[in-house]
């Protein structure tokens, strides 16, 4: 199921973990707000608020408000969940983007070359990837730049050639 309009994908909730109801959930934000307890979390029509949350190895163990035994942590199992945008104003660091702000921003080169518009993101061992409606992929770190909604990159010279 896609996030609703307006709402953006979180995470998924994996498996059940002990029996009061905690479910492991893999989180593709990287902002810590989203794994908070009093975060609000959406599955389909349903809200769901984090009570606990805590690091367990590469997933967090989360306990939501209402989900109180292992039956209903297992109901949950493979659910997407979404949320509301964070807050614009909160503070990235240099060289950090908000994803749905560069889904569907043009891509030029830093001569000013149409190199595609941007359709998705794929997450990379080395580097996240930019996926260009052209099918080219543009790894994140040639990305110099965002100005009034343009991605700016400067890649290495024939990387689109290949």
């Amino acid at each position: 199921m896609a996030p609703a309009p307006g709402e953006l994908e979180v995470g998924r909730i994996g498996r059940a973990h002990g029996l009061r109801g905690e479910v492991s959930v893999t989180f593709v934000s990287n902002r810590p707000e989203r794994a908070a307890p009093g975060a609000v979390l959406r599955a389909g029509d349903r809200v769901l608020v984090i009570v606990t949350a805590r690091k367990h190895q590469d997933k967090w163990l989360v306990q939501f408000e209402g989900v109180d035994d292992r039956s209903a942590a297992e109901a949950l199992s493979g659910v997407l969940l979404t949320a509301a945008p964070l807050d614009a104003t909160a503070k990235l660091d240099d060289g950090e983007f908000w994803v749905h702000e560069l889904i569907g921003s043009p891509v030029v080169d830093t001569q000013g070359r149409a190199l595609g518009r941007v359709v998705g993101l794929e997450a990379n061992p080395a580097h996240d990837l930019l996926v260009l409606d052209s099918d080219a992929l543009v790894p994140m770190v040639f990305v110099v730049e965002r100005r009034d909604g343009v991605v700016i990159v400067d890649p290495p010279d024939g990387i689109f050639e290949l």
